[in-house]
């Protein structure tokens, strides 16, 4: 007998829609997306919604950015009505409070989200649930030992639980570096796949067969994409260099953008493919504004300083650096883990830090999706807003998203 695929799915905490495109070109359809920021959505909507058609949105839910809070407090009977026909879950929740990148603080309200997570997940039941988060989640907060825990361990008890009209799930987490899936830069998640637990045990459909399934198609995948297992920065992001060609950007007063030029690897062809040919200026390209003096300097470390890794105390030191958590890129590398603040990275190659279509790029959001709303934020404002640079320093790349689409489907095989 033919067992259906699987096609339906919600993502929760969506962001900008990295994993949802990637669920897009694995064949599954989204029922709706969850993403509190209003920029963010504004991004997915624009390429998911009004361009993609990839969502079947219910007549119960406006199509607009949302608080998960709100949805559990005011949608609690429309989602038990969709018990029995979700079959995945997809997101994990804000991980700032979790990452190591960060300050880690424990009591950080985003941290809190995890028990509007389980709730969600409690009233809808999907089949298999689909869970990313930062490497931290699965670290204790060393601050705090009497109260601190690994939140990774925390969600999977909760959701092994079963209760009255809750099944409760059989789990399994690995934590994954996306670099070692065709993804140009180190960037290691803790990914959890949960099975509920009728299926598994009249299906055996086993939570830890995803990570078997993502290792073994791997190499086919990125094959017939014309791809390598490995990329690089300059792979990446060769066609892109400014040298000395520019233009006044199309969406930013004052500000100027660079160029295509030929692609130059399999990597960039594939990421421009389905573009708009009538326009030579790639979307995002804007270039940020450097003094002379930062220009000087990033010449300087460009050409000295040690290329792919932060630099240390000293080596700041010798630089006259002030700024903590600066790195020079190596074109030979793929990038370090992008964070939302761009100024974090010197360009492998030209004086300046990276472009946020750049950042696109290494995330490999292809060159035809779109983003909006304000570039960047500054002050109390990183707390609200989520700029571009930031909505892509959080998404799931959606290679990795289309890949793992892929292996979630064949478990119900």
């Amino acid at each position: 007998m033919k067992i259906e695929t699987p096609i339906s799915y919600i993502d929760l905490f969506a962001g900008c829609g990295g994993l949802s495109l990637g669920l897009n070109r694995a064949g599954w359809k989204g029922l709706f997306a969850i993403e509190k920021s209003p920029f963010a959505f504004s991004t997915l909507k624009y390429n998911l919604i009004d361009n993609l058609n990839h969502f079947q949105w219910p007549h119960w839910l406006e199509q607009k950015n949302y608080d998960i809070n709100e949805i559990l407090k005011t949608k609690k009977d429309y989602l038990k009505l969709l018990r029995g026909n979700v079959d995945l879950v997809a997101g994990g929740p804000p991980c700032q409070g979790f990452s190591s990148a960060g300050k880690r603080v424990e009591s950080d309200n985003r941290n809190t989200l995890i028990k509007s997570y389980i709730s969600f997940i409690r009233l809808v039941q999907p089949k298999i649930i689909f869970f990313e988060n930062v490497k931290g989640f699965t670290q204790r907060f060393k601050k705090n030992k009497s109260k601190g825990k690994k939140y990774s361990e925390h969600v999977q008890t909760c959701l092994r639980r079963k209760g009255k009209d809750y099944l409760g799930y059989e789990v399994f987490g690995q934590l994954i570096n996306f670099a070692d899936y065709g993804v140009p830069q180190k960037r290691t998640r803790f990914i959890l796949v949960g099975v509920r637990k009728d299926l598994y045990a009249k299906q055996e459909i086993k939570p830890n067969k995803f990570f078997d399934l993502i290792k073994s198609n791997r190499e086919a995948f990125l094959v017939n994409k014309g791809l390598g297992l490995n990329q690089n920065i300059e792979d990446a992001i060769s066609d892109l260099l400014i040298i000395n060609k520019t233009t006044n950007c199309p969406d930013s007063i004052g500000f100027l953008a660079g160029f295509y030029s030929e692609a130059k690897t399999n990597y960039q062809s594939l990421l421009r493919r389905s573009l708009d040919n009538t326009s030579n200026i790639p979307d995002s390209h804007r270039l940020a504004y450097h003094s002379e003096q930062t220009t000087l300097l990033f010449k300087r470390l460009i050409e000295k300083a040690p290329k792919g890794k932060r630099l240390k105390d000293c080596e700041r030191e010798k630089f006259d650096i002030k700024k903590r958590g600066i790195t020079v890129l190596d074109k030979n590398n793929a990038s370090p883990t992008l964070t939302s603040h761009p100024d974090d990275y010197v360009h492998y190659c030209e004086p300046r830090i990276l472009t946020v279509r750049e950042y696109a790029r290494i995330q490999t959001f292809p060159d035809w999706y779109q983003f909006k709303e304000k570039y960047t934020t500054g002050g109390i404002l990183r707390k609200i807003e989520v700029p571009r640079y930031t909505q892509i320093g959080n998404a799931i790349p959606p290679l990795f998203g289309e890949l793992s689409g892929i292996a979630l489907k064949e478990m119900f095989k």
